[in-house]
């Protein structure tokens, strides 16, 4: 038998040498929850991930950039009492993320810091625009998220990260960055987002879920995209890419690996994907109860991500898997 595929699987060494795909601690973006106040408090869906105070998220910061981790994505809960049905505190300049842009930038100059473009955190009904007579208006809405997106650079946003899935919003929020002088300013497209069940713990973090109001259904269906399909990711891409996006993302990740591939394989932009909060928090509970390896299926994980195309991966774990993969 001259085909032994066996060969190049007999020792450690050889492995290594053939390993096709090799993760690394600077394919890794690091989520963080931050809110006002001090200290931080777990939060019970996402074990081992907590929301920040201010003085908490620097230490987190400067944690991140010691394991050698270069970018981190901040996601805020904003206070019941800040909230409206049209998200107007989103582009506050005085705001909790250009506060917490700021406090990462000083303890951790280095890292990349991007931020969420979008109103759920500050709508009264957790949905990602403009309520308006019964639905949610898209050009209204582009027009609060480019102000929000102008806000977040001048406190010193590296990456602005419209996750939104607004028509037509990169090509303006590109026009309102470049308008303002943020011209290096990038944007970090969520291109292709679901309309997923696997959000469950993220909401729960910023209290943030989609609530029914005056014919607004309690879901994002109308403005997220369908999980039955793959084609549209790319007519989706496609247009985000010629309106100005300097990456795109698709989210969720691991369970739309398939997506993730066909996005790298029409773009060559850098692609990005988002290993999701209802991903991270199933692999957890199971390594909890003793039925997987954690640390193993962990960089398992990160593997497939890069394997199917991404060149960055928003992740939870990032910390856990820098010390693995270290």
């Amino acid at each position: 038998m001259r085909a032994r595929p066996r060969r190049n699987r007999l020792t450690p060494a050889v492995r290594a040498l053939v390993r096709e795909h090799r993760p690394a601690v600077t394919d890794l973006v690091l989520p963080l929850f931050v809110r006002e106040g001090s200290g931080n408090d777990p939060i019970a869906s996402l074990p081992g991930v907590a929301r920040h105070g201010l003085d908490s998220l620097a230490a987190q910061a400067r944690h991140a950039a010691d394991a050698g981790l270069r970018a981190v994505a901040l996601f805020p809960r904003i206070p019941d009492d800040l909230k409206d049905a049209r998200g107007t505190r989103a582009a506050d300049p005085d705001g909790l993320v250009p506060r917490a842009v700021a406090a990462v930038k000083a303890a951790a100059p280095d890292l990349v810091v991007i931020t969420d473009v979008a109103l759920d955190p500050y709508s009264s009904i957790g949905h990602d625009g403009v309520a308006d007579n019964g639905r949610i208006a898209n050009d209204p809405t582009v027009a609060r998220l480019c102000a929000q997106a102008v806000a977040q650079a001048r406190a010193g946003a590296d990456v602005v990260a419209p996750s939104d899935m607004m028509d037509g919003r990169i090509g303006a929020i590109r026009d309102a960055l470049d308008g303002a002088g943020c011209t290096d300013t990038l944007i970090c497209s969520y291109a292709v987002k679901y309309a997923s069940a696997f959000y469950g713990p993220f909401r729960d973090a910023l209290d943030s879920a989609p609530r029914a109001l005056d014919g607004i259904p309690g879901d994002k269906a109308g403005y997220q995209m369908d999980p039955a399909n793959g084609r549209e990711a790319l007519r989706e891409i496609a247009l985000d890419e010629g309106e100005g996006a300097d990456w795109l993302l698709v989210k969720p990740g691991l369970h739309y690996l398939d997506v993730v591939h066909r996005v790298r394989a029409a773009t060559t932009l850098p692609v990005a994907a988002y290993h999701v909060s209802g991903e991270y928090a199933m692999l957890m509970a199971a390594a909890a109860n003793g039925w997987l390896d954690r640390d193993r299926c962990l960089v398992e994980t990160i593997t497939a991500f890069r394997r199917a195309g991404a060149d960055l991966v928003f992740t939870y774990a990032a910390l856990d898997l820098a010390r693995l993969l270290r």
